[in-house]
């Protein structure tokens, strides 16, 4: 049975969230720090829940605070990192030139309400995870094999592309190590990591609706704010990129095409 009381309450502390990022990018000028709040979010949802009630603290709940948490903050860590220092990114500021006049209002829906929507609906198999009592079946240890694979995946490709970077400042095409095999190994990641925390769910008794929770993150990383607003930008930036795409899959790891 879901706790819609319960659920509602963490969507109210993710919109509070939200709007406090909003307040600190109007400050800066910069809505890319949504990037680096954003799965804070999410682990946020989670504490609130694991604080709620003590005594509705199942066999679930310790691990999926311990796999949540170290997700988020690395990607937070990692993000912020990454962006220290630098202008809004491309995709922002595509945005903004968009919506102007008075973006800096409009951003606080179109940007910062609606990231807290999508990580309520993606945070929704959380409830069922966090609150079930019954004990761990062999459904707990896919999922939570499929997001530890994910959160590696995601790990290695950022550190690859990170490293990538230093060692060529001037741009170029990363096309080794996971790279080789996908254009996007760390979304691929994240989109692995959230169905097996969905598969969790589905341990602990969840509805099966919920598998939109998994689908919603691959579709957003595939085919809307991912893979296209990304890849739009390399097109027109590095010609070799589009020799790239022709030899490389866009998402799930595979073989490179040869050649003809």
């Amino acid at each position: 049975m879901m706790d819609w009381t319960l659920a509602f309450t963490v969507l109210g502390l993710l919109i509070g969230m939200a709007t406090v990022t909003w307040l600190i990018s109007v400050i800066k000028k910069d809505v890319s720090i949504v990037d680096s709040v954003w799965s804070l979010f999410i682990f946020s949802a989670l504490l609130l829940l694991w604080f709620a009630d003590d005594t509705a603290r199942g066999p679930r709940a310790f691990p999926a605070l311990v796999l949540v948490g170290i997700w988020a903050i690395r990607l937070s860590l990692h993000l912020t990192v990454r962006n220290w220092g630098h202008p809004e990114d491309r995709r922002y500021q595509t945005i903004r030139q968009h919506y102007e006049p008075m973006f800096w209002l409009k951003s606080l829906g179109i940007i910062f309400i609606f990231q807290a929507v999508l990580a309520f609906i993606i945070a929704l198999p959380i409830l069922p995870v966090m609150l079930s009592k019954g004990p761990l079946n062999p459904l707990d240890v896919i999922g939570m094999g499929f997001f530890v694979i994910g959160l590696l995946f995601e790990t290695i490709a950022d550190y690859q592309l990170m490293r990538f970077k230093s060692h060529h400042p001037g741009g170029g095409v990363l096309n080794q190590g996971l790279w080789r095999y996908s254009r996007h190994p760390n979304y691929f990641g994240e989109a692995l990591l959230w169905w097996g925390f969905w598969i969790m769910a589905l341990a602990a008794g969840a509805p099966y609706w919920m598998i939109l929770s998994p689908a919603l993150m691959t579709w957003l990383l595939v085919k809307f704010s991912g893979v296209p607003l990304l890849e739009s930008d390399l097109k027109a930036r590095r010609p070799d990129y589009l020799a790239y795409i022709e030899s490389t899959s866009s998402f799930i790891p595979r073989r490179p095409r040869q050649k003809l």
